[in-house]
């Protein structure tokens, strides 16, 4: 495995999420094989403080929110309000599922987008149910999160670079009279 990384899921699904699932899933980016540690939490008001616990040392984030679901999309905001207190530099994607029942989707689509261009996230529309843009989202955090770990070992490389203190011996000047 070239990696792991440890995602977090916030919100429900088809089934709803009581409190907290884990599941792993290995992904393949670019031939080569990055095991996923997913932690699928509640999007419910009442497991907000389990949720907290789940932050730390994650690499990746991923939104979900419901198109058939107006209250749903707008605690999204809140989320990635949360998100950002308690992560430092974390991927975040947003993700709208249920969206293989056009009857009773709410959410437009433009307004999602627009949304997720003001919150500088990159969106989806899934249907889990159907299995439709649910591979694609993957891969997509998965290489958000492998660029990120990338360039922040290349900044951590850079900074030991400029942290080296050459030690040399100063060269005997000549001594010269007035």
């Amino acid at each position: 495995h070239r990696g792991l990384a440890n995602m977090l899921v916030c919100a429900g699904s088809y089934i709803t999420t009581i409190g907290v699932d884990f599941k792993i899933r290995t992904v393949e980016i670019n031939g080569e094989k990055v095991k996923l540690q997913i932690w699928d939490t509640a999007g419910q008001e009442r497991f907000r403080t389990i949720t907290s616990t789940y932050y730390r040392g994650t690499h990746g984030v991923i939104v979900v929110y419901d198109v058939t679901s107006a209250e749903s999309f707008v605690n999204v905001k809140r989320w990635l309000h949360e998100i950002n207190q308690n992560c430092d530099d974390v991927c975040r994607i947003l993700v709208g599922n249920k969206n293989d029942d056009p009857e009773r989707k709410v959410v437009e689509t433009e307004d999602a987008y627009k949304f997720a261009g003001q919150m500088g996230i990159q969106l989806f529309e899934t249907s889990a149910k159907e299995n439709v843009n649910v591979e694609e989202m993957f891969n997509c955090i998965t290489e958000l999160v492998l660029r990120a770990k990338k360039d922040n070992l290349a900044k951590q490389q850079q900074q030991q670079q400029n942290d080296v203190v050459k030690l040399t011996k100063n060269s005997k000047r000549k001594k010269r009279c007035c």
